[in-house]
């Protein structure tokens, strides 16, 4: 029977970890990560877990060793956030390129300057066509879940690739709630064992690994790891409703929608502030403006096929960004989410909105005056300029 504890989401990322049986786990302690390898190290000093807690001297040479481990055959774990995140940027690209199924946590934070330790998604989404999958947590229950799931997700067949589980620094690194804890006999046989066949370094078996690669491989290369990506969407319905069976939890694949049945009008998100936008469109339900959320989960590969589906029948929608696209004037997933929607040929007007950066908050009346703007632009009938979230002089925040 599944045990029931309160924890924050960095005991959520490392119990869900040490569920998986990682064979190596390294990382480099950075705020607001850092509690993650040290409950792991915890673990494995008290007989909890058989890992191999590798201590390094920074986030290039953690992801180095997990590269090299995943390489060797073992099953591998690290975590970091921000400025650790762009440290390691040059073996980070190695190992999707590779097609090593590494799971690593990322625990959002603002990216440098000004100085910032606070929550925000800048670091995750700059490095997203770095090939690697990308999931987003709304919940501690969804982390430990998903870190679960990850594994099992990038060591499939037909996907082999590494893959991000992203949560919010603070808001969910380090607050607490009620999460269930799978059984450990239930995950094993969830997750099984794992047994590279592709690409393993083997004395007896010698292969050369990451050669000098002439244009014509490398274009191949690239249109299998393409590929790949887009069968981890299907990889990640089936492994969701797997779990659901099997643990009673399911999260409805690469996107989340929320009484969207009938509604004229969308909030999009990721992450944590889709709680707040449930409550926001819960009270304007209570208006009697229809409106809906679509929660995005896996942001690498984009499911624009399901989102273009969840607003097939909307009016207008509006984008919430806790990030901005350097060189537009918008955020990153509004730019996705538009690119979808012209792909699937379904221009509506649209409102593009960041907020939370540096951990700013976002609060429920935000986002109720968020919907009140995307029902004016869709009477308008053109898009909105960008609405940033951010509380007016003479305000209580």
């Amino acid at each position: 029977m599944q045990r029931v504890d309160v924890l924050n989401g960095n005991q959520a990322a490392a119990i869900g970890a040490a569920l998986a049986k990682p064979g190596v786990i390294a990382a480099y302690p950075i705020t607001p990560q850092t509690p993650v390898v040290e409950y792991l190290t915890e673990y494995a000093v008290n007989g909890k877990i058989d890992a191999a807690m590798s201590e390094v001297e920074s986030e290039l040479s953690a992801m180095s060793v997990v590269t090299g481990a995943s390489l060797a055959g073992s099953r591998t774990f690290t975590a970091t956030a921000s400025q650790g995140l762009a440290l390691m940027y040059e073996p980070y690209f190695r190992a999707s390129t590779l097609r090593l199924p590494i799971v690593m946590a990322i625990v959002n934070r603002e990216m440098i300057s000004p100085q910032s330790v606070w929550g925000g998604q800048q670091d995750s989404m700059s490095v997203r066509d770095a090939g690697w999958l990308q999931m987003y947590a709304e919940d501690n229950q969804e982390i430990l879940d998903m870190v679960v799931q990850a594994f099992k997700i990038a060591e499939d067949q037909r996907v082999l690739l590494p893959i991000n589980i992203c949560y919010d620094g603070f808001y969910l690194s380090h607050m607490t709630e009620k999460v269930l804890v799978p059984e450990q006999e239930k995950v094993d046989a969830f997750l099984g064992t794992y047994e590279p066949e592709h690409i393993k370094l083997d004395p007896d078996k010698p292969m050369s690994v990451d050669p000098l690669t002439n244009g014509a491989l490398l274009m191949e290369y690239r249109y299998k790891h393409l590929k790949a990506q887009q069968e981890a969407l299907k990889v990640l319905e089936e492994v969701d409703q797997e779990y659901g069976k099997l643990f009673g939890r399911s999260y409805g694949g690469a996107i989340e929608t929320y009484k969207m049945e009938d509604a004229e009008y969308a909030l999009i998100t990721v992450g944590s502030v889709s709680g707040a936008a449930k409550e926001a469109i819960d009270a304007k339900r209570a208006e009697g403006i229809k409106v809906g959320l679509v929660r995005i989960r896996m942001v690498r590969p984009f499911p624009k096929e399901q989102i273009c589906q969840a607003l097939a029948n909307v009016k207008a929608f509006g984008v919430v960004d806790k990030n901005v696209s350097f060189g537009w004037d918008t955020g990153i997933i509004y730019q996705e989410v538009k690119s979808a929607m012209y792909e699937g040929k379904n221009h509506v007007p649209s409102v593009p909105v960041i907020g939370g950066l540096g951990g700013e908050d976002i609060s429920i009346q935000m986002l109720k005056d968020t919907v009140d703007t995307i029902v004016e632009t869709a009477e308008k009938g053109q898009n909105h300029d960008a609405v940033w979230l951010m509380v007016k002089e003479g305000e209580v925040r």
